[in-house]
C-alpha cells in the first residue's frame, strides 16, 4: 500500500507559478506511472499530467501544455508538478495518483489505484 501526500498549493495571481509536490510512503514509486488530476467546484475530476514509471514519457492535457511540467525524483520518492503562467481556469483541488497494477503509462482516471488527499490551487484574476 502506498500513501500519497500532496503539498504546495495556495493562492496565486494570474501569471504566477506554483510547484506541487507528491511525497509517497509505504512503497517506492519507481515502478509506478504517476499522474496529476484536478477538480474544480461542480465539475468532474480531470486528467492534467502523467509521467511513466521510467520518466521517459510525459503527457499533458491540451490546456496546460507549455505551462506545466511533471517530473519525478525516485531517490526522494516524490513527484512534482511545476505550474507556470497560471490562469484562473487552473483553479481546483489537485490530486496526485499512482497506477500500481503495472501499466507503463495511462491518462485514464479509473486506472489509478492510489490517491492523495488533494491540495487546493486558487488563481485570482
Amino acid at each position: 500500500q502506498v500513501q500519497l501526500v500532496e503539498s504546495g498549493g495556495g493562492l496565486v495571481q494570474a501569471g504566477g507559478s506554483l510547484r506541487l509536490s507528491c511525497e509517497a510512503s509505504g512503497r517506492t514509486l519507481s515502478n509506478y506511472c504517476m499522474g496529476w488530476f484536478r477538480q474544480a467546484p461542480g465539475k468532474e475530476r480531470e486528467f492534467v499530467a502523467v509521467i511513466s514509471s521510467s520518466g521517459g514519457s510525459r503527457y499533458y492535457v491540451d490546456s496546460v501544455k507549455g505551462r506545466f511540467t511533471i517530473s519525478r525524483d525516485d531517490a526522494k520518492n516524490t513527484v512534482y508538478l511545476q505550474m507556470n503562467s497560471l490562469k484562473p481556469e487552473d483553479t481546483g483541488l489537485y490530486y496526485c495518483a499512482a497506477e500500481t497494477s503495472g501499466m507503463v503509462v495511462t491518462t485514464v482516471l479509473g486506472d489509478f489505484d492510489s490517491w492523495g488527499q488533494g491540495t487546493q490551487v486558487t488563481v485570482s484574476s
